[in-house]
């Protein structure tokens, strides 16, 4: 397919077609090939400015191939259309994305995303150690440095990570199932369904679970949005109330709900009982 595009419509005297698609970590994006050569000496750059199409890895549709964050390449190829980056307010992949930007080798990037130059008010800023004692040292007196150390003391000087949370509510579904036979508890079976949901803000859900967080059925999912579709890698309940806790959530509801069949149509066979319950999780 990119074989046949790239002799309709190429670009000047690149082997490359003017319109590229590529396959990201398996999402798929289509782009001018003008924006992945936009900054010099990148790694982009020299795939499809130093190399020709036969040297780079394809996917099974024809697709250039990079095994790397589908969902983090977005904010890189916003960054190369016009060198600028506008992070949402709340955005707390931003280690990641800069890990990825010095695997592009976009030190522009890279340097805008680090906590000590990070200037634009379109990416977060936190404090840094360093930071603090810069401040200090511009009071230009011990006076100055015991204020500051008095204003960390009482709570003042609060840590970056605790302002930056945002409040809001998470929602925990499980499935369960367990067959009762004729003698009751001596008979009971427990069977867990190895999937736990996760309900609520993208941006939330990924703050609280990370790595763990099962993307797949709702994939590249806007920060802002909410979800339903969120599923965690794990089958512990406890796991998960852990990592809510972690991060300042309490339960503050909990509703379930419950079936019974039989497994034939004899009333002396054992019963199957289903169970779904959600636990709704909340930060202030």
């Amino acid at each position: 397919m990119c074989c046949v595009t790239k002799e309709m419509s190429s670009c000047g005297d690149s082997p490359f077609s003017e319109i590229i698609e590529l396959n990201v970590g398996g999402q798929v994006y289509v782009t001018r090939h003008k924006t992945l050569v936009a900054v010099p000496d990148s790694l982009l750059w020299n795939m499809f400015s130093k190399k020709s199409p036969k040297e780079l890895a394809r996917d099974s549709k024809g697709r250039f191939f990079l095994d790397r964050d589908g969902f983090l390449f977005r904010y890189i190829l916003d960054y190369l259309r016009d060198l600028n980056l506008v992070l949402p307010d709340y955005f707390p992949e931003k280690s990641r994305l800069q890990r990825e930007a010095d695997f592009f080798q976009l030190r522009d990037l890279a340097k805008r995303l680090s906590p000590r130059m990070s200037k634009d008010n379109s990416i977060s800023e936190e404090i840094s150690q360093s930071d603090t004692e810069e401040g200090a040292q511009q009071c230009g007196s011990s006076g100055g440095v015991e204020t500051l150390r008095t204003m960390s003391v009482s709570g003042a000087v609060r840590s970056p990570s605790l302002d930056s949370r945002k409040s809001g509510y998470i929602t925990i579904g499980y499935r369960g199932s367990y067959t009762i036979g004729r003698d009751i508890q001596t008979d009971a079976k427990f069977r867990r369904v190895a999937r736990i949901t996760v309900c609520g803000k993208t941006s939330l859900a990924k703050e609280v679970f990370g790595e763990t967080l099962n993307e797949s059925r709702d994939p590249d999912r806007p920060p802002e949005r909410y979800t339903s579709r969120y599923y965690l890698k794990y089958n512990f309940l406890e796991q998960a109330f852990d990592k809510l806790t972690e991060v300042g959530f309490h339960m503050v509801a909990c509703s379930s709900t419950g079936t019974c069949a039989y497994t034939s149509n004899d009333p002396n066979e054992d019963k199957i009982w289903t169970s779904y319950t959600e636990y709704v999780f909340c930060r202030e």
